[in-house]
């Protein structure tokens, strides 16, 4: 097994604390960030020097280089760097305020696209390495409902599969991880939703407003995708997505399908436009 070096936003909960859990429990060393002083205590007080953490919230954009920088310094090299820190955000469209709407674009994309440029340099500069986004089957597929959320996540889509391209002649891979709907604590403290308008009562957008009162089954096993990601930083080339949950597969098949047939349907009427 190669022992690597980690870099993982959000380290708390979720997606990154499995990662970090997991990746400890190998021998490999984990920088992680956390929002919070003292929520990843037991982590650091079980493996010592074997983890790092920074404090960080990704909306301080300049604070995401500083720490960046200081986990390359810290560990003398990073082999792979997963962007995993935030958090949903649902409701109708109108139903955001101005301030829900400018924090959650700078958490998920904002945030997203700054620890990639941050750590970039350094790939650079060690000649390679990995940068594993966690996307999201809302990052292929839209619902009513979660206009704001999708619109990070389609967004991080663009950014990574472009920079996958400009990144390669260094070494530097990219990979979009899509998972579907796992059993982490997205739902709970990781989920915010909108002030309710009654003027979308009954609407298609109003079904999210559930999501905290129903217990919703979810397929994804929050250990198993960990330990995919895991495996996944091993495959070369790297694949660019990697799509996790027999959910994720469904929803985001069917929505390329459907939006692949809705732009061939237009091919003739498309070239009426050339010179």
């Amino acid at each position: 097994m190669t022992i690597r070096t980690w870099f993982i936003t959000g380290v708390n909960s979720g997606f990154g604390r499995e990662l970090a859990e997991q990746l400890l429990a190998r021998g490999e060393r984990v920088a992680g960030t956390v929002r919070r002083e003292g929520s990843v205590d037991d982590l650091r007080d079980k493996y010592g020097d074997m983890f790092w953490v920074g404090r960080l919230d990704v909306t301080d954009l300049a604070r995401v280089r500083e720490v960046v920088d200081a986990a390359f310094a810290a560990l003398g090299g990073i082999d792979v760097v997963v962007i995993n820190a935030g958090y949903g955000l649902f409701g109708a469209a109108e139903e955001f305020t101005d301030d829900q709407v400018v924090h959650q674009i700078t958490t998920n994309l904002l945030g997203s696209i700054q620890t990639a440029r941050a750590a970039l340099p350094h790939l650079r500069a060690q000649g390679g390495g990995r940068i594993i986004q966690i996307s999201s089957v809302a990052g292929l597929a839209a619902h009513p409902g979660a206009s704001l959320y999708h619109a990070g996540k389609w967004g991080v889509e663009g950014f990574m599969e472009a920079l996958a391209a400009e990144v390669a002649p260094f070494g530097v891979e990219v990979t979009l991880v899509e998972p579907g709907g796992a059993r982490t604590s997205f739902a709970g403290s990781s989920l915010r939703l909108s002030r309710p308008l009654s003027a979308y009562d009954g609407t298609p957008a109003a079904a999210v407003r559930a999501f905290k009162d129903v217990a919703v089954p979810v397929p994804g096993d929050p250990a198993k995708v960990a330990a995919k990601i895991i495996a996944g930083a091993d495959v070369r080339p790297a694949p660019l997505r990697l799509v996790l949950g027999s959910d994720c597969h469904h929803a985001a098949t069917a929505a390329l399908r459907k939006r692949l047939a809705e732009v061939e349907a237009q091919r003739a009427t498309a070239a009426e436009t050339d010179a």
